[in-house]
């Protein structure tokens, strides 16, 4: 994390109004507490447009919220690197290799100055134990970006695989 410079709470109150991480999709409905939480635990980084978040391979152990700014996710499968899709205020990067046990599948890189909020998986714990009703909540929210993602990425295979002007059938192989 070279270039990245850790912000504490309040430089990033100073440059952002922490309310304004609720109308954001990952922090939606959480209450004031549960999100003052995350800031207070959490790592709040600020990173340049064009660096590194995370490379594929790196452990899986945490994830990130876009508080502003903007980040691009490329997969890498089979020797192949892909930008598969770019996220915004109040989307979230890495959460996937976190729940999955898995190291990360691809980069992360700032698309533009930002500014993030990194929640590792000993934190989204505490965040259960101490707060249930908005772990509950945070992990609704989670599922559901997970699942616009799924549909997003279902459209774009089914764009590539089979053009408007033609109608193949074809089958995905499973695992």
């Amino acid at each position: 994390r070279c270039g990245m410079e850790k912000l504490s709470v309040e430089q990033f109150s100073e440059i952002l109004d922490p309310a304004g991480l609720n109308e954001g999709s990952i922090f939606g409905a959480l209450s004031e507490d549960a999100t003052r939480f995350l800031l207070d635990k959490g790592l709040i980084l600020s990173v340049a447009a064009g660096e590194r978040v995370f490379s594929a391979g790196d452990s899986g152990d945490s994830f990130f919220v876009v508080c502003e700014g903007a980040l691009d996710f490329y997969k890498h499968h089979e020797g192949r690197r892909v930008n598969t899709r770019s996220v915004g205020h109040g989307g979230e990067l890495g959460f996937v290799a976190m729940i999955a046990l898995q190291p990360h599948s691809g980069d992360a890189i700032a698309a533009t100055d930002s500014i993030l909020l990194e929640i590792s998986s000993l934190l989204f714990s505490k965040l259960h134990e101490q707060y249930p009703q908005d772990f509950g909540l945070i992990t609704l929210n989670l599922s559901r970006d997970m699942a616009r993602v799924i549909n997003q990425l279902g459209n774009a295979l089914v764009e590539t695989i089979a053009p408007a002007d033609s109608a193949p059938s074809l089958r995905l192989k499973s695992g």
